[in-house]
């Protein structure tokens, strides 16, 4: 049974996670490197589920991570051992430069993510990603690499280059693109 400390531990944790998404950029990462977490230069972040321990974490230089991705550096599952409660596995996590995240992405212990990756939304990873990978799927395997990913976007029909648009003119612009106007 848990005491009134845990529950009140919780509720700051899941209050925190709610105040998390408020704030702006910049403040969330001043507080997860308050926690512990190493972040480099030219980072968007834009999930709270950094694992109970955030210290064992370290985020390279213009990383994206997307909303509801995970990041996991514990297995409690030993738990279930009722002669050995205590049989904790633990695991850092290391994410390389120039890297993106898909929604919803989890991360599990002990993962290492080279340079110039992407993460597929859903995707579960755990262990090494090399180097200029783009990866998908349960469990998450490589699919392709970044530079040919790079050329599929380049011949997208559906590729627009929206960025510095404001909202009204992201919307002209793909109402134009689809022939909705």
């Amino acid at each position: 049974m848990r005491g009134p400390r845990v529950y009140f531990e919780l509720l700051g944790i899941h209050l925190r996670r709610k105040l998390f998404m408020l704030v702006s950029n910049d403040q969330r990462i001043h507080w997860l490197r308050q926690d512990g977490m190493k972040i480099g230069k030219d980072c968007w972040i834009q999930t709270p589920y950094f694992s109970t321990e955030p210290y064992l974490i370290e985020i390279g230089d213009h990383v994206v991570i997307s909303s509801g991705c995970e990041f996991v550096t514990h297995d409690a599952s030993g738990w279930i051992f009722r002669d050995r409660t205590d049989l904790g596995i633990y695991g850092r996590i290391r994410i390389g430069n120039n890297c993106f995240f898909g929604l919803k992405a989890l991360v599990l212990p002990g993962t290492t993510i080279g340079n110039d990756c992407v993460i597929g939304a859903g995707a579960v990873v755990r262990g090494p990603v090399p180097d200029d990978s783009v990866v998908f799927g349960n469990p998450a395997e490589v699919v392709m690499k970044t530079s040919l990913m790079k050329k599929l976007i380049l011949h997208h029909p559906g590729r627009l280059d929206t960025f510095g648009m404001s909202t009204p003119e992201r919307k002209e612009a793909l109402l134009r693109h689809f022939k909705l106007r």
